[in-house]
Parts: C-alpha cells; sequence; structure tokens
C-alpha cells in the first residue's frame, strides 16, 4: 500500500524538524532525570549522558534509512515487510503507546504541581482544560501542532539562563575523579538516561509532512546534539552543586535548583518555572496525541479530528485513576521501559528486516 499523498500546502520546511525533535525531548523528564541517573554513574554520570546522546543519533541515522527506503512513514514500512493486515497490527500498538506517552506527561505535570503548588488540585478539571486546548491545536492542523513546538522551546528557553544563580555555589571539584566508575555502571547511567531522550522517534510517523525530507536529516541531528549537549551541561551542574547524599533526596532537582534564585520582584522562582513548564509539555502532549490520532486514520481510516476526540475522552477517564506517587512512577517506568525497547531494539530489526525485504523484491 503506498503513503498517501500529502499535499504541499500541509507540509514543512525541513529546519522544523529541529523544533519537533528538541521539543519531544525536552519534557517533564528535564526536571528531575538527574537522580536516577547518579545513583548508578554518580560523578561520570554526565558521561552516560553523552553517551546515550551518541548513540541516538546512530537511531536517528537508522530511522531515516527505513523511511527513505519505503518512501513513507512507520506504517508504510510494516505492511512494506509484512503485507497489509500484519502490518496494520503492528503499527496499531502504537496507537496505544503514544496514547500512553501523552497521559505519562500530562500527569506527570500534574503530580509536580500538586507537590510543589496546589496539592488539592483538581486532576479532572485540569486535564479537560489542557486536553481542550490540545484539540483546539490539533484541529488547526499539523503545521499548527509544529508552530506549537516552536513556541515551546523559544518561549521558555530564558529558564535555562537562570541556572547562573546557581554557578556560585557550584563546586565543580565533585565531578572528579573522572571514568572513577565501572563501565557497566555508566551504562546503566545511559540506559535511564535513554528514557528520558525518547521522544525523537516521532520522524518515523511525520515523515511524509517534511518537504525535501532528505534536508531535513542535518536538523534531526543538530536537534539530538542541542539536546544532548544541554543535558549534559544540567547534568555537570547539578552534580556540583549537590552533594552525593543531597542529590539522591531530591526527586526534581532541576526545580531544586530553582529554589535559591532570589530577584527583586519574585520570591519563589520555582513556581514561576513550574507555570512555564506548562509551554514545555504542551508541544509533547499534542504531538503524541496527533500521532496517535494519525494512526488511528491511517490504520482504520477514521477521521483524524474524531480519532482525537475519542482519545482525549479516553484520557480523561483513564487519568483519574491515575492518584498516588507510586503510580505515576510506575506508568513513567513502563512508558520509559517501552520507549527503549521500541528505539534501540525494534528500529534496528525494524531497519534489517527492510533491507532483507528490499533486496527480495530486488530479485
Amino acid at each position: 500500500m503506498p503513503n498517501l499523498p500529502i499535499e504541499d500546502r500541509f507540509k514543512i520546511s525541513p529546519f522544523l524538524v529541529f523544533y519537533l525533535i528538541t521539543s519531544m525531548q525536552i519534557g517533564i523528564g528535564a526536571l528531575g532525570y538527574q537522580r536516577l541517573i547518579a545513583q548508578y554513574a554518580h560523578e561520570d554520570a554526565w558521561i552516560s549522558v553523552l553517551i546515550a546522546g551518541i548513540l541516538i543519533h546512530v537511531i536517528v541515522w537508522m530511522m531515516y534509512k527505513i523511511l527513505e527506503t519505503v518512501d513513507g512513514d512507520l506504517v508504510t514500512a510494516h505492511i512494506y515487510i509484512a503485507g497489509n493486515f500484519i502490518g496494520k497490527f503492528l503499527s496499531s500498538i502504537f496507537v496505544f503507546y503514544f496514547f500512553t506517552y501523552a497521559l505519562t506527561i500530562l500527569r506527570s505535570y500534574l503530580e509536580v504541581i500538586q507537590v510543589w503548588m496546589f496539592p488539592t488540585m483538581s486532576i479532572f478539571w485540569f486535564t479537560l482544560a489542557y486536553l481542550l486546548l490540545s484539540i483546539y491545536i490539533i484541529y488547526g492542523g499539523f503545521r499548527t501542532v509544529v508552530g506549537i513546538a516552536f513556541f515551546g522551546i523559544v518561549l521558555p528557553a530564558y529558564l535555562f539562563l537562570v541556572f547562573g544563580f546557581n554557578l556560585k555555589f557550584a563546586n565543580f571539584e565533585h565531578l572528579m575523579p573522572i571514568l572513577d566508575n565501572s563501565f557497566k555502571d555508566i551504562l546503566l547511567g545511559s540506559y535511564h538516561m535513554s528514557l528520558t531522550f525518547v521522544g525523537f522517534e516521532i520522524v518515523l510517523f511525520f515523515y511524509p509532512f517534511i518537504k525535501n525530507p532528505e534536508k531535513s536529516k542535518k536538523w534531526a541531528h543538530l536537534a539530538i546534539l542541542t539536546t544532548t549537549l544541554l543535558y549534559t551541561g544540567l547534568m555537570m551542574l547539578t552534580l556540583s552543586f549537590f552533594s552525593e547524599e543531597q542529590l539522591r533526596k531530591s526527586i526534581w532537582a532541576t526545580l531544586t535548583m530553582w529554589k535559591i534564585v532570589q530577584m527583586p520582584f519574585v520570591e519563589r522562582f520555582e513556581y514561576i518555572g513550574i507555570a512555564t513548564w506548562s509551554l514545555v509539555i504542551l508541544p509533547n502532549f499534542c504531538i503524541s496525541l496527533w500521532v496517535a490520532s494519525r494512526l488511528l486514520k491511517r490504520i482504520f481510516n477514521v477521521q483524524q479530528k474524531k480519532g482525537v476526540i475519542l482519545i482525549s475522552i479516553i484520557s480523561l477517564i483513564v487519568i483519574n485513576f491515575i492518584k498516588t506517587r507510586e503510580q505515576v512512577g510506575l506508568i513513567n517506568d513502563y512508558t520509559g521501559k517501552v520507549g527503549f525497547i521500541f528505539t534501540f531494539f525494534y528500529i534496528p530489526i525494524l531497519l534489517a528486516a527492510v533491507l532483507i525485504v528490499k533486496k527480495v523484491k530486488k530479485k
């Protein structure tokens, strides 16, 4: 089955791939990824981040190889190697994956709001408001979603300048000695970092919407490089700012670092940071919803606008059953592990299958 043709007026310029990937990789995980990685790699945790980033460049190359070979998206690739019925069945699994991904993002952000700001915040009403906003954005089309991804990176960018306040309290001797931990521990740290990095695989779904997609490769790799350097720098600052014992107790290390920010016009800057972070996770949520509804259209021929409403209603119902901190942690852990398997195992296997089928078809 050939990929459905996309009109040029619905397509985006190659450089916008940078914002789509970056906006998916910088999300709720950026508020507290440091503690988990440091548990394994300790003062070498920043090396774990770098290794994870380098491996992701390889996966991005593999994704583009798959997409160029089948000249379509992931659904096209599945149909290419397994036929129409099995191909669509394999693709339908990712509807559930991106539904869970969107749910995890929103519920984790709600957890931050409830712990740091409003303990009695209603899960139902906040989710309803966020869903209505997301539906409105998605109804504007894919280009509108890309615009939100752009503003989700540009507008909150000032938050990273605020970490300058932490520099005067940082002791970079905490980063020494370098490579004092075993390679196994550093790799374990990289594994847990890759759970934060997931999200870049959306290229597999919006590839047909890119004008001259071959020109978007450099922007995809630049996006990975940018997020890798950003997360590495933030990890180094965190290791320098906290003692190992303090970091072990800091669930949201990034938010804790904002607590020391002092300005004449604001006393609790972390409140501003949390509120601004809603702009950061908005493209995370919207893109995930868009991908899930796009898959419903591609697989089951459900109109995308109806698909968005259906997924949103299910999200509104399900999210109210995720109440405790343990449940939030469990769904985060589950989503991260599934994302890791999809990214680092399934994509290489899919590439091998596509290349084998291509060779067979040529013969």
